[in-house]
């Protein structure tokens, strides 16, 4: 009999390569949509294999006939409170009153235990939730994999193409963790369908600094780019709390402008000192060559 992993928020970009990476795994996929998701959306997710099972999201029963017989969820949500503390406690709730015994929540994301509360709205939330399920009877497993990779495409203040630059926040030899959204995927995979997980796993594509995405850039585009320093990580948060202050209307808004800067503060403080990148052999891991020259 095959393992069945639930994956909510199957329709998005992440949960859709996870859902994709299971099945190729040889899991049995269950895919939570909300009632009246797109039938394209829901097709393509069949044509991957995967059981749809649309259901209304808050909706208790709906969510416990989905979890039954499952193995892991996998929260692949996107949203503000009422998504990532509200709905995602809902189902964690569903899955614990069907004997789920895993769940892995939508954190993929720079590791915020090492930030403070009001550094990252964002992670604000995740944290919230974070600390609902350590109090839940069910075993979770994060999975902090810092940015994802495929931001370095659209110029970002850290490499920014238009302007031939490379910019940092207090220290060009600071390390920021990176990963591929194939490669979140893959390992989210292999730790759905491994049943002795720990509470936090940290993975990387690839850890660089300003100073040597530079030297890559350079390499890489044969142009010279510029080392640029932006400020200090301290004068960036402080920024980040005028902005936040003088932008209310940005809370109703997954990312809004000094939310986009709040994760470039994460960056440059938070980083992963060892990773678990070891644990699935089987995946090969992209490098940062291998990201950027496919850009082109």
């Amino acid at each position: 009999m095959k393992t069945i992993i639930l994956v909510a928020g199957a329709t998005g970009d992440l949960g859709g390569r996870i859902v994709k990476s299971l099945i190729e795994k040889g899991a049995d996929v269950r895919a939570l949509v909300r009632s009246g998701t797109d039938r394209e959306k829901v097709e393509k997710l069949k044509q991957l294999g995967a059981t749809v099972f649309e259901a209304d999201m808050n909706h208790i029963a709906d969510l416990e006939k989905a979890c039954k017989d499952v193995s892991c969820v996998v929260s692949a949500l996107q949203g503000l409170h009422d998504v990532i503390v509200d709905m995602q406690s809902l189902l964690l709730r569903a899955a614990v009153n069907a004997g789920v015994p895993r769940f892995i929540p939508s954190d993929f994301s720079t590791d915020y235990t090492q930030l403070l509360p009001g550094d990252n709205r964002n992670f604000d939330l995740r944290r919230t939730f974070f600390e609902h399920i350590d109090q839940s009877p069910i075993a979770a497993t994060t999975i902090f994999n810092g940015g994802f990779a495929e931001l370095l495409h659209y110029n970002l203040p850290f490499l920014d193409f238009k302007n031939k630059s490379v910019g940092y926040f207090e220290d060009p030899e600071w390390r920021i963790d990176f990963t591929t959204k194939d490669n979140t995927a893959e390992f989210t995979a292999a730790a759905a369908l491994d049943s002795m997980t720990p509470r936090i796993l940290r993975i990387a594509s690839f850890q660089i600094s300003a100073k040597e995405m530079q030297t890559v850039a350079n390499e890489i585009t044969n142009e010279e780019f510029k080392l640029i320093r932006l400020g200090s990580r301290e004068e960036l948060a402080a920024r980040n709390k005028q902005d936040r202050a003088a932008n209310p209307e940005g809370e109703n808004e997954v990312y809004p402008r000094w939310q986009q800067a709040q994760y470039l503060y994460g960056m440059f403080s938070a980083q992963n000192r060892t990773t678990d990148n070891d644990r699935y052999p089987e995946i090969k891991w992209t490098n940062v060559r291998e990201l950027l020259s496919a850009r082109r």
